[in-house]
């Protein structure tokens, strides 16, 4: 890519940004706790669905040393209707270390957030831009998407090797953080308007199905055991409608994962 194909390239997702960039709560900050938050939300989670869960659990949680010594149920309590509860449970995990390890403040660096519980590259990335205006390249589904739409036509099964040096070729180094959240929410429009670019990835796989699926069961056994703890397992499935066998499985799993204990046959959250 030459230095004009790069400018382009840029006035391009800048002018998008300046005339319908998104006004979202965690951009309006640069609280590294917070901006920690949003990014573990956002990670598999649409927009709209994070944004009322964010300023909840912020307001429940305004600061690490409130999220680590939170009693989990209460963080998964907030967490419900986000789904993939591992997040909740790694978050809270992570707002410990950063107490007992960083002395309550977020990690500057990719390898200090990288070691955070639930906290893999591009999240560490985006946590640097946002917080911090340090830049470092990375991919995104929104990214990737913008990549192969602009640069790739109508190639297919395109890697992200392929398109990481387009990144950091086009990357505002001065101001990553407008950067990123320009080129987001230009890659969300075209998702909008266009089928999805991403589908053309090497990377692409689509999401299993949620209906019946034993990530459905397990969030039933974690919302009825934040409401009312203490329970069997043939009081869950009959609360929850599944097959004893299923909650048999998922509770030995969740158990296993440190979300749940069991006394005298009884489960709570950990």
């Amino acid at each position: 890519m030459n230095d004009r194909d790069s400018q382009a390239f840029r006035e391009l997702i800048l002018g998008y940004y300046e005339e319908h960039g998104r006004d979202l709560p965690w951009r309006r900050t640069r609280d590294p706790y917070a901006i920690l938050v949003s990014e573990v939300m956002l990670q598999q989670t649409q927009v709209p669905r994070v944004i009322p869960k964010y300023e909840a659990f912020l307001g429940a949680f305004p600061d690490v040393h409130a999220l680590a010594a939170a009693p989990l149920a209460d963080v998964l309590a907030l967490w419900s209707g986000l789904g993939y509860n591992r997040r909740a449970k790694a978050l809270k995990q992570a707002a410990e270390t950063i107490v007992a390890e960083h002395g309550g403040r977020v990690p500057d660096t990719v390898e200090g957030l990288v070691a955070l519980p639930g906290v893999g590259f591009a999240t560490a990335a985006q946590i640097l831009a946002f917080a911090f205006d340090v830049a470092v390249p990375f991919i995104e589904t929104n990214i990737r998407s913008v990549y192969i739409h602009e640069f790739f036509c109508d190639a297919e099964g395109i890697p992200d090797s392929a398109i990481l040096p387009l990144v950091e070729a086009t990357l505002d180094r001065d101001d990553p953080r407008t950067w990123y959240y320009a080129i987001m929410d230009y890659g969300t429009a075209l998702k909008a308007t266009i089928p999805n670019p991403s589908r053309r990835s090497a990377h692409h796989a689509r999401q299993s199905r949620f209906e019946g699926s034993m990530r459905q069961v397990r969030g039933a056994l974690l919302r009825e055991l934040t409401v009312r703890p203490g329970q069997s397992v043939d009081t869950l499935a009959a609360a929850t409608g599944f097959e004893y066998e299923r909650v048999c499985s998922a509770l030995d799993v969740l158990t296993a994962e440190g979300f749940l204990v069991s006394e005298d046959g009884r489960y709570r959250i950990a």
